[in-house]
């Protein structure tokens, strides 16, 4: 498997979905508690980078085992491992030596940071393996989008933030022998609160990129029996749900007034909802895969990407 061909199969230009959330947490520590750990962040990104990947590879390469159906709506040209002649073998070792990276940087950031990431990394690594594998993937089934939002927009931003923060955000411990083992669980749930408000253009962002996605594979998705929110809901009310989340994204904007982000600042972000319409509008007009699918990811990539600049600009005026 050459370069270009593992970029495909793991769908390279997704990562942004992964990214993203952990630049936001990273930049939330960094304003909010003035704090910054070079080491675990280069840990969380070959875990977080790694994982994505392989779960990309792995939801390919589940639709390549399960398809129903192997002609039309595009299936020739746009599951890699059928259209670069991917050997079967090289598809598994691939996903393979990924999760090894994800779990060897996830340790290694367990070790410096604790137990409680432990957890939840644990619980990430495996809500995202049974989001493509098993006998009902979550991918094929209504609740994709809500574990992918959570998990990737929350969860993701949480420990990025949490790896930075001394315990400002929660603290887990356990002490005692293990005949009586005695757990203790902080939570400042105030804090916890103010970050998932930061964090909600994110959470709904990625879970409308999966949202336009099954929008745009609901007819395939009948044929191979993939029972996606869609398919539930039908095509016309899921394009109203596209819409309504991206509109509910800017109520982080009062999180930011409340967390002291300066006016000016979140005034400049609210400016994003003019092409932000555009982008909805093309959408619902045309939602096909190779033609406006991309504009999720754009949308995606516009909402948080002011939050992004925003608070380096925050963190700049702090500084100085």
């Amino acid at each position: 498997m050459n370069l270009r061909t593992f970029l495909k199969y793991v769908e390279i230009q997704t990562k942004v979905a992964s990214m993203i959330p952990l630049a936001l947490g990273t930049l939330y520590a960094l304003y909010r508690f003035d704090s910054f750990r070079l080491e675990n962040f280069l840990f969380m990104l070959l875990s977080l980078l790694s994982f994505d990947m392989a779960t990309t590879a792995i939801n390919n390469y589940y639709d390549f085992k399960k398809a129903a159906r192997t002609h039309g709506y595009g299936y020739e040209t746009h599951n890699a491992i059928v259209r670069y002649k991917v050997k079967e073998r090289t598809a598994v070792t691939v996903i393979v030596v990924l999760l090894v990276l994800a779990a060897g940087g996830g340790l290694l950031l367990v070790s410096q940071t604790g137990l409680l990431v432990f957890l939840l990394g644990g619980l990430s690594f495996l809500i995202g393996i049974l989001y493509s594998f098993g006998p009902i993937p979550i991918s094929r089934m209504p609740l994709g989008e809500l574990f992918s939002g959570l998990f990737m927009g929350f969860v993701i931003i949480f420990i990025s933030a949490y790896i930075h923060a001394d315990g400002e955000l929660a603290s887990l411990a356990l002490s005692g022998p293990w005949t009586d083992l005695s757990v203790r669980l902080d939570i400042r749930l105030t804090e916890v609160l103010a970050l998932f408000g930061f964090s909600v253009p994110a959470v709904l962002g990625i879970a409308n990129i999966m949202l336009a996605n099954n929008i745009c594979d609901v007819e395939e998705d009948i044929d191979n029996r993939r029972y996606t929110l869609p398919v539930y809901i039908g095509k016309a009310h899921a394009l109203r749900l596209f819409a309504a989340l991206y509109y509910l994204s800017y109520l982080d904007l009062i999180v930011l007034l409340l967390l002291g982000v300066h006016p000016l600042l979140v005034l400049a972000a609210l400016l994003t909802v003019i092409p932000l319409r555009r982008n909805i509008a093309a959408f619902r007009a045309r939602p096909e895969k190779a033609a406006t699918f991309i504009l999720s990811v754009r949308n995606f990539v516009l909402l948080c990407g002011a939050r992004i600049a925003l608070m380096l600009a925050a963190v700049l005026l702090e500084t100085l």
